[in-house]
């Protein structure tokens, strides 16, 4: 089973962003499938690329239902 875990992006540099996968949590995620992301966007992550963006909203349901399945 794979999984894509949602994270806002803090910066980017390049081809790479850093993002906040929630409790400080900071992971590199490549852009090359979203070259019009910018901070302060929420993405999917799989496999270290981001896949997708995601509005807020969106993000923050998924955020509350992976702490529920997952725990916090």
């Amino acid at each position: 089973m794979c999984l894509a875990v949602p994270g806002l992006i803090v910066k980017i540099e390049g081809n790479r962003a850093e993002a906040d996968f929630g409790g400080g949590v900071l992971r590199t995620a490549l852009m090359d499938f979203m070259p019009g992301a910018k901070a302060g966007d929420y993405i999917l992550v799989h496999a270290g690329y981001a896949i997708q963006i995601l509005n807020p909203s969106d993000a923050k349901a998924l955020i509350t239902d992976l702490k529920e399945i997952y725990g916090s």
